[in-house]
């Protein structure tokens, strides 16, 4: 059966039955999160768990190079360029726009590489050269593929959004939000490659002509130990990690628990040292506390199933039934916290009433909406559980009465009507004259016949 997957965007509630009293469920208090902006979303369904500034101007850092793994995989699609493929890194791709203590893979000038190794450098350990050689293969030039990095978002539906180079470099007209990065995000991921890529904690890159092999590790810290061990998750997959002095630390990021699949973005994080000494970068920290607040205090229910009886719904024109009932089209299932009675949620039904006959089982009748605290969670159709057949006569009979129901037909028979009416007056006055007439001038010519003559 099909399943509606969808949760509430508002998880601090307390629940009540509309005409049985029910015990009112725990509320769920909302994590908390030290990082400037932060967004978590149902990977399935696209509905927000959780938001905080999602939709402020902030800085994206390197986050900024899931937009350019994006551009350069639809360009592979469209076979403007293959995985295999091999590029040189030139001159310009080594010099623009870059940062001596930027993030680097230690490519060269003149460098050979397949497409796919720049962007394991770009993606794993977040080469600033290599999206300026990925960016030059796609659109010929850094400034025309910054063009296209724009014209995308702005078709992705980013509203927030401005980049100025493919790196992430400090800019400050180089910005987007949190709810941009996962519009991004979620089309970079219909991509298996980039999750494929992004999901590595280790990557080698064989010997090019001017460089042995050489193994990189990624800098996300919750996939992978080697730079740090205290933010490991194994439910974390990928996805990028960004950070600069005017961005802070940032993390887009994603985690499967079960039939639970999210989608993370934290930016502006800070890394502060604790009292203990701990040294807490919250873009990994705030990362963690939202995955497992989620998995730990989430969970789907099934709250209606297609087979359920919603309502009888009137029914015109059948001699046979005088109502039909509905369910639902399909199973619903909402994210909802724990322990949550799915009878407290508030019904609204919208109905086709009266409907006429014939009607197809399967048709579809109305709707129910799902809600909590006044707002929709999800709207599914209901549809017709039975066939109804029609009444001939009463369907004649119908049509009869809306043919002349019409006003078109109504100002054609009211126009006849005063035509038919004129035309008898005109018959009673006009006629009844020229009978007067005639009849006067009868009676002058008989009152002078008198007889035959005699001879």
């Amino acid at each position: 059966m099909k399943r509606i997957r969808f949760f509430s965007l508002f998880l601090v509630f307390t629940l009540f039955t509309g005409l049985v009293s029910a015990p009112a469920a725990s509320a769920l208090e909302d994590p908390v999160i030290q990082s400037k902006a932060a967004l978590l979303v149902d990977a399935t369904t696209g509905s927000v768990i959780y938001a905080k500034n999602e939709h402020q101007e902030l800085y994206p850092a390197s986050l900024t190079k899931i937009m350019t793994a994006l551009l350069v995989l639809e360009a592979v699609d469209s076979g403007q360029l293959s995985l295999d493929q091999t590029l040189t890194a030139s001159r310009t791709a080594m010099t623009t726009g870059l940062d001596e203590e930027g993030s680097t893979a230690g490519i060269l000038e003149g460098e050979v590489m397949s497409v796919e190794d720049y962007l394991n450098c770009m993606l794993v350990v977040s080469a600033n050269e290599a999206c300026n050689v990925l960016a030059e293969a796609v659109s010929g030039s850094i400034d025309a593929f910054v063009e296209q990095m724009n014209a995308r978002a702005q078709a992705l539906g980013c509203e927030d959004t401005h980049f100025v180079n493919p790196t992430g470099l400090h800019d400050p007209q180089h910005y987007t939000s949190a709810w941009d990065l996962y519009l991004i995000t979620k089309e970079a991921l219909t991509h298996d490659d980039f999750m494929r890529i992004c999901d590595s904690g280790t990557v080698t890159i064989p010997a090019t002509n001017l460089s042995e092999a050489r193994t990189l590790h990624t800098t996300n810290y919750l996939i992978d130990g080697w730079r740090s061990r205290g933010y490991m998750n194994s439910d974390a997959h990928g996805i990028k990690t960004g950070s600069t002095s005017d961005a802070g630390h940032c993390l887009v990021s994603s985690a499967v628990r079960g039939s639970l699949s999210l989608i993370s973005v934290v930016l502006g994080g800070d890394r502060v040292t604790l009292e203990d000494g701990e040294i807490r970068t919250y873009s990994f920290y705030d990362t963690n506390v939202l995955f497992d607040w989620a998995f730990d205090n989430l969970s789907y229910q099934t709250v209606l199933t297609e087979l359920d009886f919603i309502q009888e719904v009137e029914v015109d024109l059948s001699r046979e039934v005088n109502y039909v009932t509905v369910h639902p089209a399909q199973d619903v299932e909402l994210l909802l916290p724990n322990g949550t009675d799915p009878a407290a949620l508030e019904r609204t039904v919208t109905l086709q009433e009266p409907v006429e006959a014939p009607i197809t089982a399967g048709q579809e009748l109305g709707t129910l909406t799902l809600s909590l605290d006044g707002e929709a969670l999800t709207t599914v159709p209901l549809l017709a559980s039975n066939d109804v057949e029609a009444s001939t006569l009463l369907t004649f009979w119908k049509n009869v009465k809306d043919f002349f129901s019409r006003t078109a037909v109504r100002v054609v028979c009211i126009v006849l009507l005063v035509l038919v009416l004129a035309l008898v007056g005109w018959k009673l006055v006009f006629g009844r004259r020229r009978y007067r007439y005639g009849h006067s001038v009868s009676r002058r010519r008989g009152g002078g016949y008198r007889g035959r003559r005699r001879r």
